[in-house]
């Protein structure tokens, strides 16, 4: 029994210190952004800003639009979670409870697209929203968000597989059609399923930079990501190392705790998306 729990304590203190060197870049960049432009190159490191200042996000926030492109990485943000969701359990729902000619087939092909890079289909990608008269709009960062997202269809079916199927038959002899069955009873009971596919979808859509990268091209339009490469080459940011951690501590900082926030339930829903084939 003590072997037992030495084993045990011994696994925290190593899984302990995973997390914290895992922190270590997360740690120094909230700390460069309180420094001052003196002390974020002082050698030997200074770990703990002294003086302390909040200058860098005054200058991150009034001056450099961040504001602005907050905003529009919130809207896209929000319009992809609405599209991935609504479509993703619609569609999983019909893998999941209807039967017909190719299904297998389809279901396969769907899940194959996840082993495709990005990259494979960038240029034709682009070729069709240009052809489609769409750059330069926030259209390809979110219509594709409404056609169904091979993850988000995954996770449902195998929620609603995991189901007994009499709640399913008993809604049907009660009277209500397939959508009703959906809306009513399976998706309200899916919520581990949809918080996990709302923090993968969120953290997906937000820290998108190739999307804005290649078809915003007027600057009130970029998102937080692309906010953040202009720093690099932005007149009061370029050589202010502080200012550039700012903006990154900004950028992350929606992405934690919306990860805080709904841990838990991206555990449970992991689990259940593995119950059952």
């Amino acid at each position: 029994m003590k072997t037992k729990y030495i084993k045990r304590y011994f696994y925290y203190i190593i899984l302990a210190i995973g997390a914290f060197i895992m922190l270590i870049p997360f740690l120094w960049v909230f700390s460069n952004s309180l420094k001052t432009p003196e002390n974020v190159l002082r050698i030997p490191p200074q770990y703990i800003p002294n003086p302390l200042t909040l200058e860098n996000f005054k200058i991150v926030l009034k001056e450099l639009s961040f504001m602005r492109y907050m905003a529009n990485s919130f809207f896209v943000v929000i319009m992809n979670l609405i599209g991935t969701v609504f479509s993703s359990a619609l569609i999983g729902f019909g893998f999941a409870m209807f039967d017909f000619k190719g299904k297998k087939l389809l279901f396969t092909l769907m899940l194959a697209t996840l082993m495709m890079p990005s990259q494979v289909t960038m240029i034709p990608t682009y070729f069709i929203w240009s052809k489609a008269g769409f750059l330069d709009t926030y259209a390809p960062l979110i219509i594709p968000g409404f056609l169904g997202q091979a993850t988000g269809i995954f996770l449902f079916h195998q929620n609603y597989k995991s189901m007994p199927n009499v709640l399913y038959e008993s809604a049907l002899i009660d009277g209500c059609n397939p959508l009703g069955i959906l809306f009513r009873i399976y998706f309200p009971l899916s919520k581990p399923t949809v918080m996990t596919l709302v923090i993968l979808t969120f953290i997906g859509a937000w820290n998108n930079t190739m999307g804005p990268l290649l078809y915003l091209q007027t600057r009130e339009k970029y998102t937080l990501t692309m906010g953040l490469l202009t720093l690099n080459s932005s007149p009061i940011a370029g050589a202010n190392m502080g200012v550039r951690m700012a903006g990154a501590v900004i950028t992350m900082a929606p992405v934690i705790l919306v990860f805080l926030f709904a841990q838990k339930y991206f555990v449970q829903g992991n689990i259940s998306s593995g119950v059952k084939g």
